[in-house]
């Protein structure tokens, strides 16, 4: 969870930008409609499960080709004059690297905020 001071809808344009897909999802990749396949240069994939502009945006999220598909869910919400933003990543398998994701995406909101 992170409170910024921005208004929802700067956080939301930028993460619909180019800059602030990558910042969120790695390298390369791209946020479309529900749907629409993504996949970054380090190698993670998935497909947007769910996209409601200034709400949410799900995707499956895949470590490698070989890994299980899990979900991360980021939902925004105005909190005054700013942006509450939740980020979950769900149905992690047992043997995740749970300290390296919640890193992941710490750095991955550091930097969709910071821009």
């Amino acid at each position: 969870v992170r409170v910024v001071e921005q208004p929802i809808e700067q956080v939301w344009s930028r993460l619909t930008q180019t800059e602030g897909i990558e910042a969120f999802l790695g390298q390369g990749a791209t946020l479309g409609d529900k749907g629409d396949a993504w996949r970054a240069a380090d190698g993670t994939f998935g497909v947007t499960r769910s996209y409601h502009p200034q709400e949410q945006v799900r995707v499956s999220w895949h470590a490698d080709d070989d890994a299980p598909a899990t979900l991360v869910d980021l939902q925004l919400a105005a909190q005054g004059e700013g942006t509450q933003l939740v980020l979950r990543h769900e149905h992690l398998p047992a043997d995740a690297d749970r300290a390296g994701l919640a890193q992941r995406w710490e750095d991955a909101l550091t930097r969709l905020t910071s821009g």
